[in-house]
C-alpha cells in the first residue's frame, strides 16, 4: 500500500499481517499499543515509556536522535515510524534508504487526528483508530464548551521545558495549540520553535503564570523558587508535559487534564 507521510513523501507500507514496526516516537509507540499492536511492534526507544513493559519485551534501538542503526538492521523493519521535529533529519534520511520511514510532522490537534488516522490504516487497525480519533474529538469538544460555561479568558503564559537556558515554545508548536486548549496565551507565541529566554526578556514579557513542564527537563517543586524569584508576581504549577506535546492517544486524557487547569486558574 502506498501511503502519504506529513512531509508529502509517499512509502509503500507492508501487509498488516507482515508488520516488523520501529517506533522511534514515544507518543506514537503508546499509540500502536492502543491500537491493539503488540507482536507487530519490534522495536523502540529508550524514551518510549509508555506501554511500560514494551521496553524490556521489544529491542531498545537507541534514543529518538541517536538511533543505533545497526540494532534497526538486526530486527530488518518493514515500517519505521518518525517525527520530523524528535528525530535528527540525518538519521531519518539515512534510514530512509533502507526501509520505508513514516514521518509525522504535527503542530495542531488537527495534524495529530491526521496522524492517528493515517497510523491506524497502515498497521489494519482503522476502527479502533477511529474510535479514538471521535473519543479525542469529543473530549475537547466538551473542553471548549467548558470554557464557555466558566466564561474564562486565556491567562498569559510562558511555559518552560529547559532550565539552563531557559528554554520556552513559541506559536508553531504542538504544546502552543494544547496552551490555547488549557486556557492559556502564550507570550511567546510571536516566537518560532523553542527560543531561548533571558530574565530580563522573561521579565518584560511579565505573564501572568509560568508553566515548568515535566519533560524533557524534569521541573519539579525545588524549581518553583529559582523562577519566583524572576518573576515574583507570577503563577507557578508544574505541569504534565504529556498532556502538552504528546500527540498521539495520550490526547484521550489531555482534555480532562486541560479542564482541572481551567477550573484552578
Amino acid at each position: 500500500m502506498e501511503v502519504l507521510d506529513q512531509l508529502g513523501k509517499i512509502i509503500n507500507t507492508p501487509s498488516p499481517d507482515k508488520l516488523r514496526i520501529v517506533s522511534l516516537v514515544p507518543s506514537q509507540t503508546e499509540l500502536l499499543y492502543d491500537l491493539g499492536l503488540d507482536s507487530e511492534v519490534v522495536g523502540v526507544t529508550k524514551f518510549c515509556i509508555k506501554p511500560e513493559n514494551w521496553r524490556k519485551q521489544k529491542t531498545v534501538v537507541g534514543g529518538t536522535k541517536a538511533v543505533k542503526f545497526e540494532k534497526i538492521d538486526d530486527l530488518q523493519p518493514n515500517l519505521i515510524l518518525a517525527n520530523k521535529e524528535e528525530n535528527e533529519k540525518s538519521q531519518i534520511e539515512q534510514l530512509s534508504d533502507k526501509y520505508p520511514v513514516w514521518t509525522s510532522d504535527i503542530q495542531t490537534l488537527e495534524e495529530a487526528l491526521m496522524m492517528i488516522k493515517t497510523v491506524s490504516t497502515m498497521v489494519g487497525k482503522e476502527e479502533r483508530g477511529a474510535e479514538i480519533i471521535q473519543q479525542i474529538k469529543t473530549g475537547f469538544t466538551s473542553l471548549s464548551k467548558i470554557k464557555v460555561a466558566e466564561n474564562s479568558s486565556k491567562k498569559t503564559a510562558a511555559y518552560f521545558i529547559w532550565s539552563k537556558p531557559m528554554m520556552s515554545i513559541g506559536g508553531d508548536t504542538f504544546i502552543n495549540e494544547m496552551m490555547n486548549f488549557a486556557g492559556f496565551q502564550n507570550v511567546l507565541a510571536d516566537q518560532d520553535r523553542y527560543p531561548e529566554v533571558d530574565k530580563e526578556t522573561l521579565q518584560n514579557l511579565n505573564p501572568e503564570y509560568l508553566l515548568l513542564s515535566s519533560e524533557p527537563f524534569p521541573f519539579a517543586e525545588k524549581h518553583i523558587s529559582e523562577f519566583q524569584e524572576i518573576c515574583p508576581n507570577a503563577k507557578i504549577l508544574l505541569v504534565d508535559g504529556e498532556m502538552f506535546s504528546w500527540y498521539g492517544s495520550r490526547l484521550l486524557y489531555a482534555p480532562a487534564y486541560f479542564e482541572s487547569i481551567i477550573k484552578s486558574l
